[in-house]
């Protein structure tokens, strides 16, 4: 099942996918455009990321790290004043020379989990949907760590539509990811080339923190990023999850 959170006539509605667009829980069947998107998952627990977790993306900013390898994930937090819906706007600041796109599978944690083991892992989630989570390399520190202002802007990660029940994605392991911009494929990938896979991840999570009903793990992008300037139109995609359109704005757009 594919279901998303949508603002409507004033309202916050539940919502299904439909042939036509999408179906609110009262019976309404809504065009895609008719509705203002929300992230599918209401951003009240704890958003982890994951940074350098496909091989060849780590290889394609190698000239940032400090070394090649690395014991455990890279894993940082976000804040919930960073997410936005499919359709939303992404704003780049006026000055930044380079800002990239991140596409990402996000894991929606469905039950709480302390110390599992990874054979008990995948019992934990509740589905799955799209990121979309930007950086600006600019901000970066002299090392790779996202630090606060590149990783918790507010609005940089578009998040949705749809949350697809994880009994709806038997294979998570094996999703082909790809981003185009304004129309042209500028990245591709596939989930089996996680570094630190699904099972893993929850697994080394909670050896050391509760993850709770709600929690979301972005699990990493593949390499070819390009920089992103205002107008541009930012379309993320995963096998069997959705597609994640998304614009990017100038400063304009917020009146400073």
């Amino acid at each position: 099942m594919k279901r998303a959170r949508v603002a409507y006539a004033g309202a916050v509605h539940e919502a299904l996918a439909h042939a036509d667009g999408l179906q609110l829980a009262d019976g309404r069947v809504l065009a895609e455009d008719q509705v203002v998107w929300l992230p599918p998952v209401e951003p009240l627990g704890t958003i982890l990321a994951l940074g350098l977790n496909y091989a060849d993306h780590a290889k394609e900013l190698a000239k940032e790290l400090t070394t090649s390898a690395k014991d455990e994930p890279l894993v940082f937090l976000k804040g919930p004043n960073t997410l936005i819906g499919h359709r939303g706007q992404t704003r780049r600041p006026h000055g930044v020379g380079f800002m990239h796109y991140e596409c990402e599978l996000a894991v929606v944690i469905g039950r709480h989990a302390k110390n599992v083991p990874r054979s008990d892992a995948m019992a934990c989630i509740a589905g799955y949907t799209v990121a979309n989570d930007y950086a600006i390399r600019d901000y970066l520190e002299n090392y790779y760590r996202p630090n606060l202002r590149v990783k918790n802007r507010d609005g940089c990660t578009a998040l949705g539509p749809w949350l697809v029940d994880a009994a709806d994605v038997p294979e998570p392991g094996a999703l082909a990811l790809s981003t185009r911009v304004n129309g042209k494929l500028v990245q591709h990938g596939n989930t089996r080339d996680l570094v630190t896979g699904i099972a893993e991840l929850i697994e080394y999570l909670s050896s050391f923190m509760t993850l709770a009903p709600g929690d979301v793990i972005l699990t990493g992008t593949p390499e070819g990023v390009v920089d992103v300037r205002p107008g541009d139109e930012v379309v993320c995609e995963i096998e069997d999850i959705g597609r994640l359109v998304n614009t990017i704005v100038g400063d304009d757009a917020f009146g400073h």
